[in-house]
């Protein structure tokens, strides 16, 4: 693996890490104080600045290790997370994924912004107010502590021995609380770095804090490569340490801390034997071990509680400074236990398996290598189909070895295709995540105060809907808090709460997942959507419309409700590109507003654009696929259940109820005039906004799985047809879409869709 390959690597991580940061610090701005969550910030940001001073990006690093700085503040309990706080630390987060989308792809970004951010940070880092960091001066960042000025530091001198050393004492092995049956191993680390690592934003000191969280740990500095004060380079490393932590998590767990600092250092990891730990035995026997300076443990703020302070005023006394906090943070206690060599053994590989069986495991696949499986899958299933249906043809008993063995072959077929559609199958959460930018990016323009709540997060879908997804969203998100919500004072002066919420929800419906955008703002005014469609030629002006078909007109090309042109809205862009956007997707979108409450849009799509069970019939002549989830029940219609209703209505009778009855032959054109229901066969079907309808079809050939075929990119878009798909014979069928149907037999035409195809 070449290092291109490598980086690429590290940037995929990196989308990862800055959708944890995103999260986490929304979980952080609705109160959520779980220490594990502020860990998980902590560790994106620091995971990023790591892999970027592998890389040499050091504008990347220096912005990390500002944002670390001060998130190690918040986990340190120094700095509390108020919404103030938040509202830089998101902005920081936006910044530094736009950092790291120009490391990747050669752009730009604000610097003006950054260096503004900088200064914030900084000050929340000094425990100043967030409208400090409003100073002039930009003060400039290093990319590593090297540049840092050096400042005095405080400390206090500590009981020394007769040598002029201080004792630290040094364990080996421990037995964890619950007794000596439960043997936990203990690893030595000897780390010296180079000064690489400091020139690329790590910190010895943090890592050794790290370490020290993973158990009990004791640790020497080994100064003697230190040179006088005269000769010394304050870019160069000179010291190194010896580290013994007794931890569960094993070697392993300890080079995890190391990982992203391991090419610039001399690392050296190593499990201790049990027969070694079972040594010592009291606090007594453990041995001491010499540490050649007399500075005092400091704190993890950097000052010192001392009697008799010393001032010493050097780079290498802050850097010594910094070993003795990481040194004060390791030390610990020893506890000694007796050996039990066969439980302890049994006890360490349980907790290993336990710990592998936890962490699945994953491997990262280019997504052309799925497609290209997905594609395959599909080819294999229209041959199988190709196949069972020349078998059939031929057998006319249908009792042959090669029809059963065609039988196996079709379940294994679909064995393979759920298997392959379960790889590309991902939650909507980090299209979701994004979401959140954008409505702090709108909220921020336009002077709003609002809120995004997110439900079913983990709603998964095939991911080619996921990429489409996107575009779709972020423009009803915005058309909902620009359009859709009031400003905070008109909210407060009607009883609202000030803050305006937007609801984004996925769900699973009838084989379909269904995405719900939702606003508690003043909802659509038909009469000025009605007079702006009037004025635009879009409908006359004694048009009788209903309310359903006036919030529909939004979706008009060129259509605006804007009374001027912003930066966000009032060309008449974006609601056409959403329909558009869900159509070519195979879906449909919905509306429903209250004047005063609030509006939901409401889009409905389906799991996957590969594959789907379907109901294949027969419709004037031409083969037709129904989507099998939207089937109800098939029935054989009887002369008294046909009822007529008004000039050219049918309904139904079903069970005690009616439901109206529709010919798709006629809706879509393939003949003039309506058939008689007694000769076909109807399909009860249930859409999304649309209620129950009987499909009246001429005759049903079966039940098939096929394969879709985009109609759209191959040939154009054809209202009431959602897609296309190859038969077992070869003969090419459409797809139904039901929704247009539907919709088309309650009043809207496929005619008026062809219009805003054709404006669009």
């Amino acid at each position: 693996m070449d290092m291109n390959e490598i980086k690429e690597i590290f940037f995929q991580e990196c989308e990862e890490q800055l959708a944890e940061l995103e999260s986490g610090l929304l979980k952080l701005n609705d109160g959520d104080r779980d220490p594990e969550t502020v860990n998980a910030v902590f560790r994106a940001v620091h995971s990023i600045k790591g892999g970027a001073g592998a890389f040499g990006l050091d504008d990347l690093v220096s912005f990390a290790h500002v944002f670390e700085t001060t998130l190690d503040c918040v986990r340190s309990n120094k700095l509390e997370p108020t919404q103030d706080v938040l509202k830089v630390m998101l902005k920081s987060a936006d910044v530094l994924a736009d950092l790291t989308n120009a490391a990747r792809d050669g752009g730009s970004v604000d610097e003006a912004r950054s260096r503004t951010l900088i200064r914030e940070l900084e000050a929340l880092a000094h425990g100043e107010a967030p409208a400090a960091a409003e100073a002039p001066a930009p003060k400039p960042v290093a990319a590593a502590p090297k540049a840092a000025a050096p400042a005095p530091v405080v400390v206090e001198k500590p009981p020394v021995n007769d040598e002029g050393f201080q004792p630290i004492p040094f364990s080996f092995g421990d037995f964890d609380e619950e007794g000596a049956d439960h043997y936990v191993p203990t690893v030595q680390v000897t780390f010296k770095p180079k000064k690489d690592l400091y020139a690329k934003g790590n910190e010895a000191v943090l890592l050794l804090r790290d370490v020290s969280r993973l158990g009990e740990m004791s640790v020497y500095c080994d100064m003697d490569s230190l040179p006088t004060l005269d000769k010394m380079n304050p870019e160069e490393a000179y010291f190194s340490w010896k580290i013994s932590v007794t931890t569960d998590k094993g070697e392993d767990g300890v080079r995890s801390v190391f990982e992203f600092a391991e090419w610039d250092c001399d690392l050296d990891i190593n499990t201790i034997e049990e027969d070694v730990v079972g040594e010592a035995t009291s606090d007594e026997e453990l041995p001491m071990q010499p540490v050649p300076f007399d500075l005092s443990m400091l704190d993890d703020g950097g000052s010192a509680a001392a009697d008799e302070p010393a001032v010493i005023e050097s780079d290498a006394a802050a850097a010594v400074a910094a070993a003795e906090t990481a040194t004060k943070v390791a030390q610990v206690a020893s506890r000694a236990a007796e050996n039990k060599a066969a439980a302890a053994a049994s006890a360490a590989s349980a907790a290993q398996a336990n710990q592998a069986a936890a962490a699945g495991q994953t491997i990262r696949v280019d997504l052309d290598r799925v497609d290209r499986l997905i594609n395959l899958v599909g080819e294999l299933v229209i041959n199988q189909a190709m196949l069972s249906q020349s078998v059939v043809e031929n057998d006319n008993n249908g009792t042959s070895s090669i029809n059963m063995g065609l039988e196996e072959l079709q379940q294994l077929t679909r064995e393979i295709q759920d298997s392959v559609m379960a790889i590309r199958a991902q939650p909507v959460k980090p299209v979701f995540q994004r979401m959140a930018r954008t409505v702090r990016e709108i909220a921020d323009i336009t002077g709003k105060s609002v809120r995004l709540i997110t439900e079913g997060e983990n709603t998964e879908v095939d991911k080619t809907v996921i990429d489409k997804l996107a575009e779709p969203l972020t423009h009803m998100i915005r058309n909902a808090v620009d359009h859709g919500l009031e400003m905070p004072e008109k909210r407060e002066a009607l009883g609202k709460n000030p803050e305006g919420t937007v609801r984004l929800t996925a769900k699973h419906r009838s084989g379909r997942i269904v995405i719900e955008l939702a606003d508690d703002g003043a909802g659509i005014n038909r009469e000025k959507v009605r007079q702006k469609a009037i004025d635009n030629d879009l409908i006359a002006a004694d048009a009788n419309l209903s309310d359903e078909e006036i919030d529909n007109l939004i979706f008009h090309a060129g259509f605006s409700t804007a009374d001027k042109v912003s930066d966000l809205s009032g060309r008449g862009v974006g609601m056409d590109v959403v329909k558009r956007s869900i159509q070519a997707l195979g879906g449909r979108i919905s509306i429903s507003s209250k004047p005063g409450q609030g509006s939901v849009f409401t889009m409905s799509l389906p799991l996957t654009l590969a594959v789907l069970d379907g109901m294949v019939v027969t419709v004037a002549g031409q083969t037709l696929v129904v989507p099998l989830t939207a089937i109800v029940e098939t029935l054989q219609p009887e002369a008294s259940a046909i009822h007529s209703f008004g000039a050219s209505q049918r309904l139904i009778s079903i069970r005690n109820s009616f439901c109206p009855l529709v010919d798709v032959g006629r809706i879509l054109n393939f003949r003039a005039t309506q058939a008689n229901p007694i000769e076909g066969v109807a399909l009860l079907v249930e859409s999304e906004g649309g209620g129950q309808r009987a499909l009246m079809v001429d005759a049903i050939q079966g039940q098939r799985q096929v394969v879709i075929k985009s109609l759209e990119a191959n040939y154009t878009h054809v209202p009431g047809i959602a897609a296309a798909t190859i038969l077992g014979d070869g003969r090419v069928a459409l797809i139904l879409d039901v929704d247009a149907v539907v919709a088309a037999s309650r009043g809207q035409s496929l005619k008026q869709d062809i219009s805003l195809a054709a404006t669009g």
